[in-house]
């Protein structure tokens, strides 16, 4: 009996290792809700609040439409606060210095998808790198790189949800997912870099998907 438990072991082994990365990355997107979902996909709003320390705690409402539209707002003493944003032709951000929102021309606005989505047709080539546990939970490390850029995304081998992201200057962990229509989306995401400078836990409590915003939205005020 020991035998033939170790001979299944091995053979249950073997088949989570034959999966290609491609096919990780297709399984997050068909659980999470389906590739032409998310390519239905026109914008987005997600309205909660964000922790950047012990005390330090606003609420936060984050914009974003196709290409490329975003913007950020914290609410400060009942006054919301732009942050950060594109709008499509320049991006700014908060100077703290200053305490002015400040047009920064190398900018670089992120794609409203995520590289997931036809992450072939964009340049990217993925890797799988075996297996990790994130806390308690098993997953599969897969490497996406596009040029000398490099992104490991951590899959739960069960859910195929994805619960961790690490960037070369910061780490994102996702959880709390929840439907939003047709998608799970988390509600829960903490970012940590190597500086602690950027750390934060946001908790979303409201997204609202597909949304028509008033044209001036994503403009600098």
């Amino acid at each position: 009996m020991k035998k033939l438990a170790i001979l299944f072991s091995l053979i249950f082994s073997t088949l989570i290792f034959a999966q290609t990365a491609k096919e990780i990355i297709d399984q997050n997107l068909e659980k999470s809700g389906g590739l032409t979902n998310w390519k239905l996909l026109n914008s987005i709003m997600l309205q909660g609040k964000v922790s950047l320390g012990i005390n330090d705690i606003y609420p936060i409402k984050i914009y974003q439409q196709r290409p490329n539209l975003t913007k950020t707002v914290i609410t400060i003493h009942k006054k919301d606060t732009a942050i950060e944003g594109f709008d499509g032709e320049k991006g700014y951000a908060m100077n703290y210095a200053t305490n002015k929102l400040q047009v920064y021309d190398n900018y670089k606005a992120e794609s409203f998808d995520n590289d997931f989505i036809d992450y072939e047709s964009k340049g990217f080539t993925a890797e799988l790198q075996g297996q990790e546990k994130i806390g308690e939970n098993l997953c599969y490390k897969v490497e996406l790189t596009k040029n000398v850029n490099k992104t490991l995304y951590y899959f739960d081998v069960k859910t195929y949800m994805l619960l961790k992201e690490i960037k070369k200057d910061e780490t994102l962990s996702y959880s709390d997912y929840r439907k939003v229509g047709s998608l799970l989306m988390p509600f829960r995401i903490e970012s940590s870099s190597p500086k602690k400078d950027g750390d934060y836990v946001m908790l979303i409590t409201k997204i609202e998907t597909n949304k028509e915003f008033p044209p001036n939205t994503f403009k600098m005020k």
